[in-house]
């Protein structure tokens, strides 16, 4: 019988984009966004409104937000000519809306592309697989698949697992397939849940099952994002962060973490529909494990 993580290193490997865009690729699977899919998912704007789905950068530290904003003024002046401030900003956590490099997470050593986490690293940053790749921005269809209302609930308990059926249920709900090169915004309810219980313990989410991942990968899918990572804690004890570990380790798969995604509900719901076009543009950090970002939805 297979366990747990057997099943995982079998995963691992089928999913493995090593190779198929070049040795020396740092995209991942940025490179299902050709320029046939901006264009079409530029048609998705109809009414040229813009919303931000992006957390505001918080600076009081709580359970989720370890790691606050540093905001720091400059002393005022009596006759000032300008107002100035500096900002330090943690790229990653549970409280800022970013992108991963591919190359953020390891597996045994290894990231994307067969490169070793020891080559790569240096002591200012990523040598290999740096947010810096993303440079040029992200443009693609964003696909809304909710499904905390395709089970009829509004929201996952804590510890419950999506699943491949969970998906296509919610892909049946917005009545739009996903297809190579999209972005995929998985809504599981977290927002309201914690309106209604209070903040969440983020060491037990609702969250992805990892066999989703064969999923996202048949379907080519470029970003993964919503307020659905792992479900966490995951069951096992060699990858006990498959989302990150094969999604970034083996498929290169652009994570956005932690957007807004109740704007971005009210903002389909609004409209009724559950596709968008998404714009992100990424700092140009040389070297950088991760950028904070503020993504917009075009409708």
């Amino acid at each position: 019988m297979i366990d747990e993580d057997d099943r995982l290193r079998r995963l691992f490997a089928a999913c493995s984009n090593a190779g198929r865009w070049g040795d020396d690729d740092e995209l991942g699977t940025l490179n299902f966004i050709t320029p046939a899919v901006r264009r079409a998912a530029l048609h998705e704007v109809r009414l040229g409104e813009s919303v931000s789905i992006g957390l505001d950068l918080d600076v009081h530290p709580s359970s989720k937000n370890t790691d606050p904003l540093v905001h720091v003024v400059d002393p005022y002046e009596r006759d000032p000519l300008a107002a100035r401030d500096r900002i330090e900003i943690a790229a990653h956590g549970f409280s800022v809306t970013h992108l991963d490099a591919v190359a953020h997470v390891f597996w045994e050593g290894t990231a994307y592309n067969g490169r070793g986490a020891r080559e790569i690293l240096g002591e200012r940053g990523l040598r290999f697989g740096s947010v810096h790749a993303a440079r040029d921005g992200i443009v693609t269809r964003g696909v809304l698949l909710n499904v905390a209302a395709a089970r009829g609930v509004p929201w996952l308990e804590p510890g419950e697992r999506v699943g491949v059926a969970d998906l296509e249920a919610a892909e049946a709900l917005a009545g739009a397939r996903v297809g190579s090169g999209d972005a995929v915004f998985a809504h599981v309810g977290l927002g309201r849940r914690e309106r209604e219980q209070g903040p969440e313990d983020p060491s037990l989410r609702a969250g992805l099952d990892a066999q989703c991942l064969a999923w996202l990968h048949e379907r080519e899918v470029a970003v993964w994002s919503g307020d659905c990572v792992e479900r966490l804690p995951y069951p096992s004890t060699a990858m006990p962060l498959p989302l990150h570990q094969i999604g970034l380790a083996a498929m290169g798969l652009c994570l956005l973490d932690c957007p807004d995604m109740d704007a971005l509900t009210a903002a389909c719901a609004a409209h009724r529909r559950a596709t968008f076009a998404l714009v992100i543009a990424p700092l140009r950090v040389p070297g950088g494990t991760g950028t904070p970002v503020n993504p917009l939805a075009l409708f």
